[in-house]
């Protein structure tokens, strides 16, 4: 068990930061208000981080091999790198919703490989659907996590890579996803050396993976990388979010959402971000599509 505290200049939101690195769901991670718990993996080995926070500082537990790592780590979770108060958009949407959201910052996990993981499972699924196919993904093929906080950890790459596609389907993961998600994982020392690599260079070798798209590519960017300029491309309802927000327009496509979001270079994830935590969406103009999970079969 190793410790470690931090101060903090300005708000912190610790559900709003991780969240947007996947580090909020159960069995793999908790927030509840100024408190967190999440398991991962380390080139040194698991750990479970256990965060609180009292005003200005963030103390913080590790236990497991990975401690020590996890720790040094910390303020690159926690999005301590980025200052919000530096990004100052034209009056309008989006500085509103930014002034409403003072503690929301962008970190960035490090994690290539825990960052494909789910995102790919989140392929053209619903939310929902993505987080049952992932909760069942952790419980048949992960692992306990250290500490006694009963925290499971993601299965490790090598575990995925020695399946079947077919095995994936009880998760309700069909084929195309689930072999994108195995050639991932064989890959998975190849995925974590974009670490070391610049933006561009990374975001190449993420498209050289087949079914891994521009707009899969975009989320690990982010999440991983830190790359505050990620924009998922091809995502179902993003586009028409923000072309709605930001010019009135409720049929929006790619090209149309990067010509708008155009003049927020090099902050275009955070306004994406923040448009997606805000809870408004464009009018809905007809019922919802039904997906039949392959595991119902």
């Amino acid at each position: 068990m190793l410790s470690r505290t931090l101060h903090i200049g300005g708000p912190l939101d610790l559900e709003a930061t991780l969240g947007v690195l996947g580090l909020t769901v159960r069995p793999v991670a908790s927030v509840q208000g100024n408190e967190a718990l999440w398991a991962t993996r380390s080139s040194d080995g698991p750990v479970t981080v256990h965060l609180m926070r009292t005003g200005n500082t963030v103390s913080a537990v590790a236990y497991g091999p990975g401690g020590r790592w996890a720790l040094e780590q910390l303020p690159r979770f926690l999005g301590l790198d980025d200052e919000p108060r530096e990004f100052r958009p034209h009056p309008g949407i989006v500085a509103e919703l930014h002034r409403r959201a003072p503690g929301f910052r962008l970190g960035h996990t490090g994690r290539v490989f825990e960052a494909l993981m789910p995102t790919i499972v989140a392929q053209r699924v619903t939310t929902e659907s993505a987080r049952r196919s992932m909760r069942a993904l952790i419980e048949r093929y992960g692992a306990e996590a250290p500490g006694l906080h009963q925290l499971r950890l993601l299965p490790a790459p090598e575990v995925l890579a020695a399946l079947d596609y077919a095995d994936l389907h009880p998760a309700g993961i069909e084929r195309k996803r689930a072999v994108t998600l195995i050639e991932v994982a064989r890959r998975a020392a190849r995925m974590e050396e974009i670490m070391g690599l610049d933006i561009a260079a990374g975001r190449e070798r993420l498209l050289a993976v087949r079914g891994v798209g521009e707009w899969t590519a975009g989320h690990v960017m982010g999440m991983a990388l830190g790359d505050r300029d990620a924009v998922p491309l091809g995502d179902l309802h993003l586009p028409s979010l923000v072309t709605w927000l930001l010019a009135g327009e409720e049929d929006g496509d790619d090209d149309r959402m990067v010509e708008l979001l155009e003049r927020y270079r090099p902050q275009r994830r955070r306004v994406v971000l923040l448009m997606k935590r805000s809870g408004l969406h464009p009018p809905r103009r007809g019922p919802r599509r039904q997906h039949q999970p392959i595991d119902w079969w």
